[in-house]
């Protein structure tokens, strides 16, 4: 085996282990939504249409969908675009979060402040995914 191809085997690794990682967090999440929908409920922005566990569950299920489409080849690609739309839409979530425990203890404010920019992180890790996955 060449240097090249070793280079090469060790890229397409790369590639899974971190279209792995995202669609095993995203499946994670997911599962969470049914495992404790409370948590969720209390984050959905109140001015959106519906019930919270309306908002709570359909995210859910799009997590259980987009989570295992990133870990299989055939479709981590298209799993990429819709965890990327995903982490998009559900951010508003994130926002309301932060500012909805503004008045809870500190250890609790810095996980809701801390979600913030690891949405950012989420978005190009599946943009990073979307990118190589071109073959």
């Amino acid at each position: 085996m060449n240097h090249s191809s070793l280079a090469s085997e060790t890229s397409a690794a790369q590639r899974d282990v971190v279209a792995l990682v995202l669609g095993g967090f995203v499946t994670l999440a997911g599962i969470m939504h049914f495992a404790n929908p409370d948590f969720f409920n209390d984050i959905v922005p109140p001015r959106l249409p519906l019930s919270e566990s309306f908002w709570t569950y359909a995210s859910g299920v799009v997590e259980l969908v987009v989570g295992p489409m990133l870990l299989w080849r055939r479709s981590r690609r298209w799993g990429a675009a819709a965890a990327i739309a995903l982490f998009i839409g559900v951010y508003p979530a994130n926002v309301y979060m932060a500012w909805d425990w503004r008045d809870e203890p500190f250890s609790k404010q810095i996980v809701s402040y801390g979600r913030l920019p690891f949405q950012f992180l989420f978005i190009w890790l599946a943009w990073r995914v979307w990118q190589r996955q071109k073959n």
